[in-house]
């Protein structure tokens, strides 16, 4: 089989994508009241004029307890008119667009939410200074549910895909880690108990909406901590979501938001940043032990390759590309390495316009130097950068 030239056509399910280059989902904080904001639509335009063949809204929480935050997208109802709106300006230059559906799990924020937040165990959260309640098997079908009827809103406000979230130690990644999931019920102990939640949400997203929709989802590698989820446990995982048919693509990912947020954000741990945005007397304690949760790691071009290639070759599903794809030079060998398709999300929310620069000069470079500053506007009320937005 030929390789694939990252600027042409490329097929997810039933989508059809002018080019392989997918803005990644990245945290947006445009959504006051959990609503669509004019602001937000304008993000995801700027990013679909730039030329990614699809930009991902992130995150799109399935239900009020799986926000990481009050003020974030919640699919449901009241939402469609703004998603509607959202999904028209992608479409009119010429993208396609997606929405990340999931459920945050212990990465919510309980107090933000005023809901408390729910995981596979019973455990405690010192950011929001409230306990996590261990999900029951009532919460486990609710939100399995809600996944589905998030696609199906996704559908109705005319997206093109869904990406559902596996990764990062959300609900359904926390259920797949053993040091997370604790249980000793049907979804707990072994990796096949494990992974019921994840299998059983893909599932219930393909049986209601077939394939109206493409359907991806992202996956972890490894949650990058000890005794968590591993490459060979996770490869396990992507070969049953493939025999269920519930996903037409993978985008492969690693890290855990709640045990150590840095092993997918390779660079600069910026830890004084990270304090600032805390209020006192947490901003003290990450000042003196923020290195130990914020690790820094060395920045290298594709840096998840050695452990995505692994996926190439035991899976026939288009398989996406991240980390550290910034560039032609990266592009390209993603392609020969057999990715379907390359996701980007710093390098573009610092140049949204990257993608055009690329196809017009290939020997265009990023001007993101992967500092990382752009991860603590998580915790505050202001967005990640734009390059207008930097001096």
């Amino acid at each position: 089989m030929s390789t694939p030239d990252v600027f042409s056509e490329g097929r997810i399910g039933p989508l059809t994508l002018r080019n392989r280059v997918i803005k990644s989902a990245t945290f947006e904080h445009r959504a006051p009241g959990a609503l669509v904001s004019d602001e937000l639509i304008e993000f995801h335009r700027r990013h679909a004029a730039g030329g990614v063949g699809m930009t991902t809204v992130a995150y799109c929480a399935v239900a009020p307890e799986g926000r990481t935050e009050y003020d974030q997208l919640w699919m449901r109802p009241e939402a469609l008119p703004g998603l509607r709106r959202l999904a028209d300006a992608v479409h009119a230059e010429g993208a396609a667009v997606s929405a990340q559906i999931g459920h945050a799990g212990p990465v919510a924020d309980g107090r933000s939410n005023r809901v408390p937040a729910i995981a596979p165990s019973r455990s405690f959260d010192p950011r929001a200074m409230r306990p996590v309640r261990a999900a029951t098997e009532d919460d486990i079908a609710r939100v399995t549910l809600a996944h589905a009827d998030a696609a199906r809103l996704a559908i109705e406000a005319g997206f093109d895909a869904v990406e559902i979230h596996l990764g990062h130690n959300y609900l359904a990644s926390a259920f797949l880690s053993p040091k997370i999931n604790k249980r000793d019920d049907g979804y707990g102990g072994p990796l096949a108990n494990r992974a019921k939640v994840a299998r059983g949400i893909a599932r219930a997203v393909r049986d209601a909406v077939g394939d109206r929709i493409a359907i991806l989802t992202k996956l972890n590698m490894s949650d990058g901590v000890r005794g968590g989820l591993t490459v060979e446990e996770s490869l396990q995982v992507a070969k049953w979501l493939e025999e269920d048919g519930g996903v037409d693509a993978i985008e492969l990912t690693a890290g855990s938001s709640l045990l150590n947020p840095m092993y997918l954000f390779r660079g600069d741990a910026p830890v004084r940043e990270f304090a600032a945005v805390f209020p006192q007397p947490l901003r003290l304690g990450i000042r003196l032990t923020g290195k130990r949760f914020i690790r820094e790691y060395p920045y290298e071009d594709a840096f998840l390759l050695a452990d995505a290639r692994r996926y190439v070759a035991e899976l026939n599903l288009p398989l996406v590309l991240l980390g550290g794809v910034t560039n032609r030079e990266t592009m390209d060998l993603a392609m020969r390495e057999g990715f379907q398709f390359v996701a980007m999300g710093r390098a573009l929310l610092r140049e949204p316009d990257l993608i055009n620069r690329i196809r017009a000069d290939p020997a265009t470079e990023s001007l993101c130097i992967h500092c990382n500053k752009c991860m603590p506007t998580i915790f505050t009320r202001t967005h990640c950068v734009l390059a207008d937005d930097i001096p």
